[in-house]
């Protein structure tokens, strides 16, 4: 039997390439976030302060932008359950020659460019865009109704592109539950619903858990499509972070803020893990 010292070893050259590649340049980005910026004059060498963290909580735009990070964040993930497990549940449960064919629909998006699925939902979502010109000449609307550059947008414009995500961890863990446990609990007198969440639903928790993680972390963390279908002026943490930077040039603020995103992910994922053991009841 493997040792555990042997385990290490193998396991080592692994956790060398993301330490060098993922956890050192994020610690260099530390002593940034504790920095002192001045406007026009840049980082103040030798100067340190609190104030780049103490403002994300205390400062009312901050708190509202994460607000709303977090909000789209869960949004986005719950509606990505919602649709993705039946659809999950179909491929993983139905007949083998749909199944292929059904996961080659999902994956497809994932294939385009993820600008051009952007600009698709712009031509979509806007004003004089398809969905509108259409609700119109029903008679369902008298003007055009604000799609774009608000959270309807960037959360329709964001569970498009995460969906497959969540797809296809659920169906792997959904082939994973043994058909004979589900078989054994019908015999036993159990109805299909029954048998589903007493059986299935909870054995399929950890494609849950982490299709429900990658959906939330990619979301909260996404730049591309909030950019373009949330505009200039509804900001979430990614934009923030990218405007602290690159227009304003204070990296001392985009440091702190990438660290506050980067703890409350960290900390929402252990959350959900305890709790998705215990409700799966490996704790």
């Amino acid at each position: 039997m493997m040792s555990r010292r042997q385990g290490l070893l193998l396991v080592a050259p692994l956790l060398l390439v993301l330490a060098g590649f993922f956890l050192v340049p994020v610690l260099m980005l530390l002593p940034t976030s504790f920095g002192v910026y001045e406007p026009g004059a840049g980082l103040v060498k030798g100067a340190w302060s609190l104030k780049n963290y103490t403002q994300i909580v205390t400062d009312d735009y901050y708190r509202e932008v994460i607000w709303r990070t977090l909000g789209l964040g869960f949004s986005v993930t719950l509606i990505c359950l919602l649709l993705g497990y039946p659809l999950a549940y179909l491929i993983a449960r139905g007949p083998e020659r749909w199944r292929v064919p059904l996961i080659l629909l999902v994956i497809f998006p994932m294939l385009l460019n993820l600008v051009v699925r952007s600009f698709g939902w712009i031509a979509l979502l806007a004003n004089r865009g398809l969905i509108n010109n259409l609700l119109m000449q029903l008679g369902l609307i008298a003007a055009p109704v604000k799609l774009l550059f608000n959270f309807v947008g960037l959360f329709i414009g964001l569970t498009h592109i995460y969906l497959p995500f969540m797809v296809l961890m659920l169906v792997a863990a959904i082939r994973n539950v043994p058909r004979d446990v589900e078989s054994a609990a019908a015999t036993l007198g159990s109805s299909r619903a029954h048998v589903f969440m007493a059986v299935t639903l909870p054995l399929s928790a950890p494609g849950i858990l982490a299709g429900s993680i990658l959906v939330f972390v990619l979301t909260i963390s996404a730049l591309v499509t909030p950019r373009m279908l949330g505009g200039p002026t509804y900001q979430v943490m990614a934009t923030l972070i990218y405007d602290e930077y690159m227009q304003l040039l204070d990296w001392p603020s985009g440091s702190a803020l990438s660290f506050a995103l980067t703890f409350m992910a960290v900390a929402i994922i252990w959350l959900s893990s305890r709790l998705t053991r215990r409700w799966a009841g490996m704790a």
